[in-house]
């Protein structure tokens, strides 16, 4: 009998040795440059602007472009973006080439005669589309920090847009899943009606003659030119709203970025009218003073305390949050650490807040799951986060096919009926309602990080209202729980928005006994609507100086460097 209790204990022993043990995975490495996104042939374009000589804001340029070809589900130039970055001298700074409500907007626009938000006129067709950002912002990078020439960053993509890309199996079946409204939105059969399969290549001529005409002609020609023109008449014809001086009018903004401190860490990321970037902000400093990495990975006491956070942070944002340049919003009080200490003030490891004991703070004030990010450090040591969009999956489904490109849906990111949920379940109020010109909420948060006053991290995500948590849990997974780049974007994540007051965790990801545990508490756990929550794209700065990509498993991303 003791020698079966010996084996048994041996063999107990060799098991738990086992998990302990388990192999450490890491990204692709390079010494010099990398950029990481979601295609592998934007990461390419984006790798060899940085081999001729180019810098990462050369390559932000070109990787948008690309994506907009290899990636049309949410990669484009129909939509808009933000995006953080970080010189080698030290220098930082944030783009805002967000999407801009047109002038003919109103703040009603979405509600029928009884004052309640008509289904799918803010989310379907030429009424959800703002005015689009993202040839702008490509030319403003350029013309500020670029060194290569235009023709140089706009070249690849129009080559790749003529030699076709080939399709992958998620491509596939995304384009499937989507059909149906393809045809809702457009009048006329488009590219993405045919039966798309895994393996074919798929060609993309017009929107190659739309980058030859932006290549000769520069931002204008998208604004004020034959294309903007071309654009606008196509909007009408399809019942939108959007003129050409909608188009003329638009701007981006510089700005200056949300910054703040996580133990050694400083971290910096995008100010409003993203709410990433005090969204983060308010949810790292509400976790700071707790002992995560004591508590460990995903345990029980560590989603408690990181769920807590959110559900304050996120109960922030639908009242204070909006565009800056519409609505005063309190950042500075609402990511001191005296007011978020008060807001933690009401938390208990014994049991579960309500969503609906948590209001907004007193302080003296929505969106899509199909967005796309891509991170880039160059050989100079320059480094940029860029998260972008139109919004939902091919954003409005309204197709140009004169011009080669979808138009997002953005004007469902504004509150159409404050107190309403968009089609994400985010809850706006009034200071993201409707006002022409006005910049749309967003969860967008590229952010870079540094350590002793070096580049340590580039990184972010799409996902919609999870953006925000991703990227917290991705940080935390390197800083906290000592993972490398690509574990840290591979690991199971959870999410949580206020309301509806519940968990998202990915599906048989979770340990049971954690989960039961935190239903005893009082939790509420969907596993259900959210099988993937981010597609995260990172890079590490290792301690040799040499870069670790992290690639998320979630989605096609790929990781290129040299």
């Amino acid at each position: 009998m003791k020698q079966l209790v010996s084996i048994l204990l041996l063999f107990t022993l060799c098991n738990s040795c086992k998990k302990t043990v388990a192999p450490i995975k890491t990204g692709l490495i390079a010494e010099h440059a990398m950029v990481v996104s979601a295609r592998v042939e934007a990461s390419k374009i984006g790798s060899d602007i940085l081999k001729k000589g180019g810098n990462a804001f050369d390559a932000m340029a070109a990787t948008q472009l690309a994506l907009a070809v290899a990636y049309p589900y949410a990669g484009n130039i129909g939509g808009g973006g933000f995006m953080i970055y970080r010189k080698s001298d030290g220098d930082i700074g944030a783009l805002d080439y967000r999407e801009k409500a047109p002038l003919a907007a109103t703040k009603s626009m979405y509600l029928d005669e009884k004052g309640e938000v008509i289904p799918e006129k803010s989310t379907i067709g030429a009424m959800a589309v703002g005015i689009p950002g993202s040839v702008a912002g490509i030319f403003a990078v350029h013309e500020k920090f670029g060194s290569l020439p235009i023709e140089a960053i706009i070249r690849p993509s129009i080559n790749l847009a003529l030699k076709g890309v080939i399709v992958t199996k998620k491509q596939a079946a995304k384009i499937k899943r989507y059909q149906p409204l393809f045809f809702k939105a457009n009048k006329d059969s488009i590219l993405f009606s045919k039966a798309w399969k895994e393996k074919d290549t798929i060609k993309y001529p017009a929107l190659a003659k739309t980058l030859e005409r932006l290549l000769i002609h520069g931002k204008d020609e998208f604004y004020k030119g034959e294309t903007a023109k071309r654009l606008v008449r196509f909007i009408q014809e399809n019942g939108g709203i959007i003129t050409e001086e909608d188009l003329a009018k638009y701007t981006v903004k510089w700005r200056k970025p949300t910054t703040f401190m996580y133990d050694d860490l400083k971290i910096i990321s995008m100010p409003p009218p993203s709410s990433g970037g005090v969204c983060l902000a308010q949810i790292m400093t509400m976790v700071e003073p707790y002992d995560l990495h004591e508590f460990g990975h995903n345990s029980v006491k560590s989603i408690q305390v990181i769920t807590e956070a959110e559900r304050r942070a996120f109960a922030d944002r639908s009242f204070y949050l909006g565009d800056p340049d519409f609505v005063n919003i309190p950042d500075d009080t609402l990511i001191s650490k005296s007011y978020l200490n008060d807001r933690m003030r009401t938390f208990s490891f014994e049991k579960a807040t309500l969503s609906s004991d948590v209001s907004h703070g007193n302080v003296q004030v929505v969106e899509s799951d199909e967005t796309t990010h891509y991170s880039i450090v160059d050989p100079f040591g320059n480094a940029v986060s860029v998260t972008t969009t139109i919004n939902g999956a091919y954003g409005s489904k309204l197709y140009c096919s004169d011009l080669g490109f979808f138009l997002n849906n953005e004007m469902d990111d504004f509150s159409s009926k404050p107190g309403a949920p968009n089609m994400f379940g985010l809850i706006g109020g009034i200071a993201n309602s409707i006002v022409p010109e006005k910049r749309m909420l967003s969860s967008m948060t590229p952010t870079i990080i540094e350590k002793n006053d070096k580049l340590f991290m580039t990184v972010g995500t799409p996902g919609g209202s999870t953006i925000i948590t991703s990227v917290l849990q991705t940080i935390l997974n390197v800083h906290e729980f000592n993972m490398t780049m690509q574990e840290a974007v591979n690991a199971p994540r959870f999410h949580h928005q206020w309301l509806p007051d519940e968990i998202r965790m990915e599906p048989n990801s979770f340990d049971n006994t954690s989960i039961l545990q935190l239903q005893k508490l009082g939790y509420s756990i969907n596993e259900k609507d959210s099988p993937i929550i981010g597609k995260v794209d990172g890079i590490l700065v290792l301690d040799d100086e040499l870069l670790e990509g992290g690639a998320d498993r979630r989605g096609d991303d790929t990781a290129i460097g040299f």
